[in-house]
């Protein structure tokens, strides 16, 4: 996917399908007090929201960057997407302990999508803020970002997007003291004050061939297609992924640990030093297939096989951002980090070693902490996994007789695994496409009885220019509202086959 900056007063798109969307800080958010407008200008709002301790105003502002234009059958991707919720700090006071100074809040926001006479529900869900001071008087500013879906559309016309009902996730952030547990988080529910204009903008759609909509006899407005009306969320317009209320059970088996590293990530270009937040993260789990070939042997090894029982991985989503706006010096640099406990299932493969022999061996996967780093640099895409890893090699066969290889056959090292995306890598929550290649240390510890086994596999395993392809499917978050459950197994990279 390709990214232009838009020339004033023409109709180039900017497409910033960013891994997590990405952030505009408080700066940029003057309200101007009506409907947002193509440009990413944000629009206010006044909602109404109802806790049950009495009904509470917020003045919500909305930043959604679109492209100029879209064609049909391309997706069209919102961002940068901002989210900021003005409560008064009294109205905040009664939904949080006594003594809480700071404020956690997570965001979803649902947005009718319309075109024609169709449409469909988008739920820009698990927009998440950091930690915010509670001031002594006036508002409390809650600046929320987060993952937005994607929408397709099969017909020509104008595509719309309207602000609909916002759900709030209140928490209080000061630290427990005396062993006592975390708060909980309070649910907010804010609908729009009527007689507003609710609309985030308008994307004009072209269809694949240039041509423009035809119209509805006696409207001027441009039909659906074949001129019927389309169903509610039917096939012409379509918000990718589809949400699903089914839970998954215990997803994520475990909340991964430590902190991530965004070293592997893109930096902020030099100028002003991004603002740096820490963020109580959303716990989840996701299907990641993979393949890989091995340069010596040309052969490949598939991760994670979908027809045998693949298992997820645990995701904590978004736990650190790192943000500088677009007016600061050196421009717009959003990096959004995430933690994920990456616990691949032992994989099986035959090769042919030195181009005749039969061997067939399993492989253990012992990997550490992983880090995915999705933003934007400028009108740049990003995303990135790192992590390292060690391979264990056991059971293994040569033409069809056992190699007694012991019990401590394994790279001698970890080695660095950096996976890159760009933009086919959607976001940590809607998942996508990365690859890179590897470097494979060389083997210690094989073989028994004396036998050193490692210059063997060394010689046939070991070296440069190893290929791997991953493809993550979606995040199921229980916890949200929009909670992506159960997740999709995705299409196994190389097989062409489909998902399910």
């Amino acid at each position: 996917m390709n990214t232009r900056t838009p020339v004033k007063g023409g109709r180039r798109p900017v497409r910033l399908a960013s891994a997590a969307a990405a952030a505009l800080v408080a700066g940029l958010l003057a309200g101007n007090g009506s409907a947002a407008g193509e440009s990413g200008d944000p629009g206010t709002f006044s909602y109404d929201c109802g806790p049950e301790s009495g009904p509470t105003r917020a003045t919500v502002e909305v930043a959604a960057h679109l492209p100029a234009s879209a064609e049909t059958g391309k997706p069209v991707q919102p961002g940068p997407v901002t989210v900021q919720v003005g409560l008064a700090r009294g109205d905040l006071a009664r939904l949080l302990p006594d003594g809480a100074d700071a404020v956690l809040s997570t965001a979803s926001l649902a947005v009718e999508v319309s075109q024609n006479d169709q449409s469909a529900t988008a739920m820009w869900a698990d927009l998440a803020a950091p930690s915010t001071p509670v001031p002594a008087d006036g508002d409390v500013r809650l600046v929320h970002t987060g993952a937005v879906p994607t929408v397709t559309v099969g017909a020509a016309g104008d595509v719309t997007l309207t602000a609909g009902e916002l759900k709030l996730g209140l928490q209080s952030a000061t630290p427990t003291t005396g062993g006592q547990s975390t708060p909980k988080a309070v649910p907010l529910v804010c609908r729009p004050v009527a007689g507003q204009d609710l609309r985030l903008g308008t994307v004009p759609v072209a269809d694949s061939s240039g041509s423009e909509p035809s119209a509805t006899p006696g409207t001027g407005k441009p039909s659906a297609p074949g001129g019927e009306k389309g169903p509610k969320g039917g096939a012409g317009l379509t918000v990718q992924p589809r949400a699903t209320a089914a839970g998954t059970g215990k997803c994520p088996t475990v909340i991964p640990q430590g902190k991530a590293d965004p070293s592997d990530a893109p930096k902020a270009p030099p100028g002003a030093t991004p603002g740096e937040f820490d963020l109580p993260g959303s716990p989840g789990c996701a299907y990641a297939l993979g393949a890989a070939n091995i340069s010596k042997l040309n052969g490949a090894m598939i991760i994670n096989d979908p027809k045998h029982n693949p298992v997820t991985i645990s995701v904590l989503a978004v736990t650190h951002s790192s943000v500088r706006s677009s007016v600061q010096p050196g421009g717009l640099y959003l990096r959004l980090d995430s933690l994920a406990d990456l616990r691949l299932p032992d994989a099986e493969s035959t090769f042919l070693t030195f181009g005749f022999e039969p061997v067939t061996a399993k492989v253990r996967f012992e990997t550490g902490p992983v880090t995915i780093s999705t933003g934007n640099v400028g009108t740049s895409v990003f995303s990135v996994i790192s992590f390292k890893q060690s391979l264990r090699l056991y059971d293994v066969k040569v033409n069809g007789t056992p190699l007694d290889v012991g019990g401590s056959c394994r790279t001698a090292k970890p080695y660095k695994v950096v996976l890159n995306g760009g933009a086919k890598y959607t976001n940590v929550f809607y998942g996508g496409t990365l690859d890179g290649t590897i470097d494979i240390p060389e083997f210690s510890g094989c073989g028994t009885n004396g036998e050193d086994l490692d210059p063997l596999f060394t010689a046939s395993i070991s070296g440069p220019g190893n290929s791997i392809e991953m493809n993550q499917g979606t995040t199921c978050i229980p916890d949200s509202p929009d909670n992506l459950c159960p997740p999709n197994i995705p299409v196994l990279p190389g097989s062409g086959a489909a998902g399910r």
